[in-house]
């Protein structure tokens, strides 16, 4: 079981924390902290670079910690936060991934929770610390925190998409307006 936990672990702490350098730099295919913070224009967030450093820095941080077993609870709220902003992005899209939608970022938000749940394994730094194992509680401050911390990211920097065509104020041409 512990080699399970310890391939888990790496695979999704690794994900993340590149996922993150992606964010801000031109490592593992990145655009650098410009193309993040286009990123997150694009989808409709305030802040641009400073909301790429802020996410990026957390999936880098969060992933490493989660890789490693260390702090296994507070990995898992990181990962689930910024996996929460994810999937209120791709919701509209349903949940498939070939459809750009939330599986992915949902798949990544429940890892980190079981990695709660189960610990880390032996061969992990919250294991050599005596940290282990959490109690169950724990999941729940986790899984609580990362959802909370996320739409709280949500409602602060995103910004609500400019009304379409026809949904907006009518205006008259220039042409016609003032006459009667």
């Amino acid at each position: 079981m512990d080699i399970g936990l310890l391939v888990l672990r790496l695979a999704v702490g690794l994900l993340v924390a590149g996922h993150g350098v992606q964010k801000v730099s031109f490592r593992l295919g990145g655009k650098g902290l410009a193309g993040g913070a286009a990123e997150f224009r694009g989808d409709g967030f305030r802040g641009g670079a400073l909301t790429a450093v802020a996410a990026g820095g957390t999936q880098i941080g969060a992933g490493l910690l989660l890789a490693a077993g260390a702090l296994t609870p507070p990995a898992a709220t990181g990962v689930i936060g910024v996996m929460i902003v994810a999937v209120t992005v791709k919701l509209p899209h349903g949940l498939w991934v070939q459809d750009d939608g939330y599986e992915y970022p949902l798949v990544l938000m429940a890892l980190p929770a079981v990695l709660t749940l189960t610990g880390p394994g032996r061969w992990s730094v919250d294991a050599a610390l005596g940290l282990t194992p959490w109690p169950v509680w724990w999941t729940l401050v986790a899984v609580a925190g990362g959802v909370g911390s996320g739409l709280a990211v949500r409602a602060l920097l995103h910004r609500p998409a400019p009304p379409g065509p026809g949904t907006g104020p009518r205006t008259r041409p220039a042409d016609i307006r003032g006459r009667t």
